[in-house]
């Protein structure tokens, strides 16, 4: 008998276009060697153009999909994608308390506000609950640089305030930030995406090149659905980040063209025997 892989469970909406949400985070999961549980919170209309609309699922549905799963599989590590709502920010925030989540699991709160093309995906009334329920509990978490803002109100525009802005969001709770550059303005990072992780105390680097594509639909959920797996692997954060940053620089090489629109970042670097 195959012995089962760790469970990593991915509460966020579903991208009927298949290059971010959950549909990433799933395949995200899969060639890093996790089986990979959802609880959905959302329901998105949108391709490579943009959103057009969502549903969102009933909070008591979210939170019964995260216990169905924490009670049965168990779960090793957890991450949140697009939450929607105030409702079902203290929902997922109370079930997960309840499973251990956030204490026991690790937690990493990706706190997508808006898809890549500017479609907000969060509610305004849902940044105070985020601040204020989800972030004291989270492990780590993601922000790019315009959720950056949103939460602390920082504009960062340089690596000084890029330290500025992880000091302020961790001051809200989390056990540790990660900053991501990839939106720090041209001339800024010379050339190098600075990604910069903060316990509280120490600052650690991440950088690597700019790659030159527009293909990047996707690439914040698979960073944090990478960092996610090697969590549930037992790796320590520093070394849960730079896994994660080497699987997103390869998926981003690897990103291909699909619609009218930005392409996704793509898994399939990782399969060694394509069709």
């Amino acid at each position: 008998m195959t012995e089962a892989p760790p469970v990593a469970l991915t509460i966020a909406g579903s991208d009927s276009g298949g290059g971010a949400g959950l549909q990433a985070d799933l395949r995200t999961f899969t060639v890093c060697s996790v089986h990979g549980c959802v609880a959905v919170t959302a329901v998105t209309v949108q391709n490579s153009m943009g959103v057009a609309g969502y549903v969102e699922i009933p909070p008591s549905t979210v939170a019964d999909q995260i216990r169905a799963v924490a009670t049965d599989m168990g779960v090793a590590a957890a991450k949140t994608g697009m939450l929607s709502s105030a409702a079902i920010i203290a929902a997922v925030a109370e079930v997960c308390d309840d499973v251990g989540i956030g204490r026991s699991v690790p937690l990493v709160v990706d706190p997508v506000a808006a898809s890549m093309h500017g479609d907000p995906l969060l509610a305004d009334d849902a940044l105070a609950e985020l601040r204020s329920e989800l972030l004291p509990r989270a492990t780590l978490v993601t922000p790019n640089l315009d959720e950056v803002r949103l939460l602390v109100g920082v504009d960062v525009e340089s690596r000084a305030e890029q330290h500025e802005a992880a000091r302020a969001l961790h001051a809200l709770g989390p056990r540790w930030v990660l900053i991501k550059g990839g939106h720090l303005p041209d001339g800024a990072d010379d050339g190098l995406c600075l990604d910069l992780l903060f316990d509280g105390t120490d600052f650690t680097e991440f950088t690597g090149p700019r790659l030159a594509t527009p293909h990047t639909h996707g690439s914040g959920d698979s960073l944090a659905a990478a960092i996610t797996s090697a969590l549930a692997h037992g790796s320590p954060m520093p070394e849960a980040v730079g896994y994660g940053k080497r699987y997103i620089k390869q998926a981003i090489a690897h990103a291909y063209p699909l619609g009218a629109g930005l392409g996704p970042v793509s898994p399939f670097w990782r399969i060694q025997h394509p069709w």
